[in-house]
C-alpha cells in the first residue's frame, strides 16, 4: 500500500506557481499531480506512454494533434502515446496524470 495526499501536493504546487510531482511510482505505472497556474504555458511534449488526465480542479482546453476538448472538475481524458498535446485557456488548472509505463 502507497497512500499519497493529492489535495495537499496540489496546493503546494499551486503556491509554487505551478509544476508537476510524481505521487506514485512503480513497475508499469506512474501517477502525478500537475498543475498549471496562467500565465504560464503548458510547455509539455509528446510522451513516450499512453497516459490519463483527470481533472481535479479548474477548467481548461486540452489540444491534441489538432483536435481541442473543454475540460473541467471530474472529466477524464486519455492520450495516445506520441500525440502532440497541451493545455490552453485555463487559469488554474489541475489534473492528476496516469502514465501506463511500457516496458522498455
Amino acid at each position: 500500500m502507497h497512500p499519497f495526499a493529492v489535495g495537499s501536493v496540489v496546493e503546494r504546487l499551486r503556491t509554487a506557481g505551478g509544476g508537476y510531482e510524481v505521487v506514485h511510482e512503480s513497475a508499469g505505472l506512474e501517477l502525478g499531480v500537475y498543475v498549471l497556474v496562467a500565465p504560464e504555458p503548458d510547455r509539455q511534449q509528446p510522451h513516450e506512454d499512453d497516459e490519463v488526465y483527470v481533472v481535479l480542479d479548474g477548467t481548461g482546453v486540452l489540444e491534441v494533434d489538432g483536435a481541442s476538448i473543454n475540460l473541467k472538475e471530474g472529466d477524464a481524458v486519455f492520450v495516445e502515446a506520441g500525440a502532440e498535446h497541451r493545455f490552453t485557456a485555463y487559469e488554474q488548472l489541475a489534473v492528476l496524470v496516469i502514465f501506463e509505463r511500457a516496458p522498455r
